[in-house]
């Protein structure tokens, strides 16, 4: 396979990822099945990892393997390039959103553009629905607009919505 085609296919796969991601989390991660493993990461963190890591060690194993069989002939030189392109939007994945929106790792970096506000915006949206159901903004990469996002939350009041941190209220009470 060319360089081009090569890299055209890389990019493709990280575009996929993101189409993937969005089903497997509005579909998967919030249904009764995925919740168990996710509903860690709509909680408050004790300690480095949570439940839903396993997540990222599940979606490692494809990337490995095609990258794998790839780079030792049993399959074709697109096996090589659609590993690295999972295994990268797993990278920008643990970098954007583990560390520079939750905060996993010490960081100084600020989002700054109006699309990395939109994205950081949408995900706390995102966060402030506690339970399976009634969350909004799925991606990654995309996020719609913050007040169309903003209207979907409205939308499904009656469901968990995080109290903000240090405050008191009946449903964090209850949870404690």
């Amino acid at each position: 396979m060319s360089l081009i085609g090569g890299l055209f296919l890389f990019a493709a796969t990280v575009l996929v990822m993101e189409a993937f991601a969005y089903g497997l989390h509005r579909f998967v991660m919030h249904s009764r099945f995925g919740w168990n493993w996710h509903q860690s990461h709509h909680r408050e963190r004790d300690g480095w990892f949570e439940k839903n890591d396993l997540y990222a060690v599940v979606f490692a194993l494809p990337s490995v393997a095609l990258i794998y069989a790839g780079l030792h002939g049993l399959a074709g030189d697109w096996a090589t390039w659609v590993g690295a392109g999972v295994a990268f939007y797993g990278v920008i994945y643990f970098g954007f959103h583990d560390v520079i929106v939750h905060g996993r790792l010490p960081h100084r970096i600020v989002p700054r553009s109006r699309y990395f506000k939109r994205i950081v915006q949408a995900h706390k949206l995102h966060h402030a629905v506690e339970s399976r159901d009634g969350a909004v903004s799925f991606g990654f990469l995309y996020a719609p607009p913050v007040e169309a996002v903003k209207r979907s939350l409205a939308a499904s009041r009656g469901k968990t919505i995080r109290a903000a941190k240090g405050a008191s209220t009946a449903r964090s009470e209850e949870r404690a």
